[in-house]
């Protein structure tokens, strides 16, 4: 896995679903011996008896929702940049591009593990990972558990009516099946933030030519977002976003 630059992949997802898991599931299974990892958790994030599974850890913090302090270890050639997951996953991303670009590194792919129970039981979260999985171009089904097959089913349809691009897979018993799969850097995200400047997210490839985004059950017209800019940054002149998610916070467990 190694290259010129070292890479970086980020992990998205509600606190308590299950990400360190599934990234020390990934480092012991799809990370070869010869490379030096590092594990970002946000300075909020509680110690877990997971983090012995995790080789180097480095807590990150941000003095506002627009700036990432983290280094970068000056011998490490993969690192893991797990998200806050009690934080609004679009401001970490908007703010996650400069702080990439500024060490050197380069980004891998982008991983979201999807909280099943708490999504199922709270359905305002529907769209909050929705946003989560306009970035990502992997979504890690975790914490089934109890969960019924047609919830799972009518997720997966709901992801084929938004004609997403990433990948849908499964994670059992905090691993996943394939982690070389999981881990390859192919892009298959909606979403071109990352990308060079010159890409417009209209080229992406696998996406449909007309792309019908649905919230809450209601289709958005395509014209409405079919621009170079992307829906989730855009914002009002006020600097408000145009497309508002809920805030995680609320359905979150307090401790």
């Amino acid at each position: 896995m190694s290259t010129e630059s070292p890479i970086v992949y980020l992990i998205l997802g509600a606190a308590g679903s299950g990400r360190r898991e599934v990234v020390a599931d990934l480092i012991e299974a799809g990370i070869s011996s010869d490379e030096k990892t590092v594990v970002f958790l946000a300075d909020s994030e509680a110690a877990s008896s997971v983090d012995e599974r995790l080789s180097d850890v480095t807590r990150w913090t941000a003095s506002d929702p627009t700036t990432i302090h983290a280094a970068w270890p000056a011998d490490a050639t993969v690192g893991f940049f797990v998200t806050d997951g009690r934080k609004d996953p679009v401001d970490q991303l908007e703010a996650l591009k400069p702080w990439i670009e500024a060490r050197g590194v380069e980004l891998a792919r982008v991983i979201c593990v999807y909280h099943c129970q708490l999504v199922s039981v709270h359905k305002p979260l529907l769209t909050w990972y929705d946003a989560c999985v306009h970035f990502s171009d992997i979504v890690l089904l975790n914490r089934r558990e109890g969960i019924e097959n047609k919830w799972l089913s009518d997720l997966r349809h709901r992801f084929e009516k938004q004609f997403i691009p990433c990948l849908i897979e499964i994670v059992k018993k905090g691993r996943v099946h394939n982690p070389a799969l999981v881990l390859d850097p192919l892009p298959r995200r909606l979403s071109h933030w990352f990308d060079e400047p010159e890409e417009s997210w209209t080229d992406q490839v696998d996406a449909p030519e007309e792309t019908l985004i649905l919230e809450d059950g209601q289709e958005v017209e395509d014209d409405e977002e079919m621009d170079d800019e992307d829906i989730y940054l855009a914002r009002e002149p006020s600097g408000r976003r145009k497309r508002v998610i809920p805030d995680i916070r609320d359905y979150l467990p307090t401790s």
